[in-house]
């Protein structure tokens, strides 16, 4: 996951028509039917209004597989809860076309630090949200997490889409800030724990797949509508808010939740109607039981392996360069010949979308640590050709075109693997006590690295040049490479039980 936010529109000037195209980690990410007591739409019973804890209806039927060896109850959920990874990479992209004119309009046009601080705000309330949302899940459950998410994330463009001044635009950032925050640790989580073990990294790659189709989708509405229909902007924004909000009326509780809190036979229920008869195999096997009831503390989690090196795969991601690229894209397309800065951006982003496509093709096939790998050498052969060829003399003919085919190159590199593959992997090489608590980790170290690449990439910029940067970025690549090779297992056809002592041992 990876998102441009943290730059200061005044600082991005020059390139203000490129939005932000590449959405964060994270991790990585669609229909079905239900049957509940309104009719039948399926042979699964998922949670519906009035339902029992779990989220399923007593006495239900086990699922039957059809699509790919999915049941509809699993489309659904996932379907569902990327409704919040959608909502996400909509708010990154959404404010940077109406910004100055949005700014006009409520008073503060012609101010850089608080055009700023309507961009970074959103970032804040996200590191919030999602330093909550272990907290929420773990206590509460995945599924009721959810339902009150979609409050923040509902609310918050609501609110920008009705403010009349600074204040109520900054209160409506925050909010929805802190419900992307929510919907960033949540929707991997909830995903890697309703999938079965074969179609976990597919489905798992939805995540980051809506995220780029967000983003995408608020590009696309920054050209079709003018500037000053920026309060529509917003309010399109409710949408997938309200159906995560509805759809989660109608989706079970992880099973892996349920077990953690010892109901070992709701959990068994449940894995039933998602994963077929023997889908209570998958689970734990109820080792959980007496621990269930106390909450692990941060002292376990930072103790972690698995969750410490989740943290560390979002700092080498962010660091990577993945902001800087985005940022520098429509400078990179008009050296190149191509003066539309939108259609750089439309450019970037249909490349991220279709790597990210690729990668959920691959994610059960080639594996999760083989693709994150491949991504990031191919991310720092990138950044070498370019930084060749901004600094080079040998080159200086062919700047623009080395320039063009390096972003590309290093887009679709990003997004087969350093995109949609770490918010995968961090609910997947954690244990289950501590595993929402490693999530909001991991997202909160990509809130807050995201944020601090934005303030000092251009300061760095100015005092060691463009290629030296790049080289940086290479080198952090690389470095990446060498420590997925040591320190992470591959989890691909391996039960989460089974990855946990995969885990213990490295």
């Amino acid at each position: 996951m990876a998102g441009s936010g943290g730059i200061s529109p005044a600082r991005r000037r020059a390139h203000d028509e490129a939005a932000p195209l590449v959405g964060p980690a994270a991790d990585s990410p669609s229909m079905g039917s239900l049957k509940h007591r309104g009719g039948s739409l399926g042979d699964v019973v998922v949670a519906g209004a009035g339902s029992d804890e779990r989220g399923g209806l007593p006495g239900s039927a086990p699922a039957r597989a059809t699509l790919f060896g999915l049941t509809p109850a699993v489309l659904l959920c996932v379907a569902v809860a990327s409704c919040g990874a959608l909502a996400f990479g909509y708010h990154l992209g959404v404010v940077n076309g109406p910004l100055e004119e949005m700014a006009a309009q409520l008073g503060f046009g012609g101010s850089a630090l608080l055009q700023g601080m309507v961009v970074s705000s959103l970032l804040a309330g996200a590191a919030v949200g999602s330093l909550a949302g272990a907290s929420l899940a773990d206590s509460l459950g995945r599924r009721r997490a959810f339902l009150l998410d979609a409050v923040p994330m509902l609310a918050g463009p609501l609110l920008s889409a009705a403010a009349t001044g600074l204040a109520g635009m900054l209160a409506g950032r925050v909010l929805t800030g802190v419900g992307i925050g929510l919907s960033s640790a949540l929707v991997p989580l909830y995903i890697s724990e309703i999938s079965p073990t074969h179609a976990r990294g597919t489905l798992g790659s939805i995540n980051q797949l809506m995220i780029c189709v967000g983003i995408l989708a608020a590009l696309l509405v920054n050209v079709a509508l003018p500037a000053t229909a920026w309060r529509s902007m917003f309010a399109i924004a409710a949408a997938p808010a309200a159906l995560l909000g509805l759809g989660f009326l109608f989706c079970p509780e992880s099973p892996a939740w349920l077990e953690l809190q010892g109901q070992r036979r709701e959990a068994a229920a449940v894995a039933e109607q998602l994963w077929g008869p023997e889908g209570s195999a998958q689970l734990g096997g109820g080792k959980h039981d007496e621990e269930g009831a106390a909450m692990p503390s941060w002292g376990e989690v930072l103790a972690s392996k698995g969750a410490v090196v989740g943290a560390l795969i979002f700092v080498f991601q962010q660091f990577s360069g993945i902001n800087a690229i985005v940022y520098y894209s429509s400078a990179v397309f008009e050296k190149a010949g191509v003066q539309s800065g939108a259609l750089a951006s439309a450019a970037v982003g249909a490349t991220n979308v279709l790597g990210t496509v690729v990668a959920a093709g691959l994610m059960d096939r080639a594996g999760r640590k083989q693709l994150i790998s491949w991504s990031f050498a191919g991310m720092g052969v990138s950044m070498l050709a370019m930084a060749g060829g901004l600094s080079l003399p040998f080159l200086s003919g062919m700047t623009g075109g080395i320039a063009l085919v390096g972003t590309l190159a290093y887009i679709l590199s990003f997004a087969l693997g350093a995109g949609p593959v770490p918010g995968l992997l961090v609910p997947e090489i954690t244990g289950a006590r501590i595993r929402g608590r490693a999530v909001s980790l991991a997202m909160v170290t990509h809130w807050v690295c995201n944020f601090a690449i934005g303030q000092l990439f251009l300061a760095a910029v100015s005092a060691f040049g463009v290629s030296t940067v790049y080289l940086f970025f290479a080198a952090v690549c690389f470095a990446c490479v060498a420590f997925v090779g040591k320190a992470v297992v591959e989890t691909k056809g391996r039960s989460l039980q089974e990855i946990e002592l995969a885990m213990a041992a490295v």
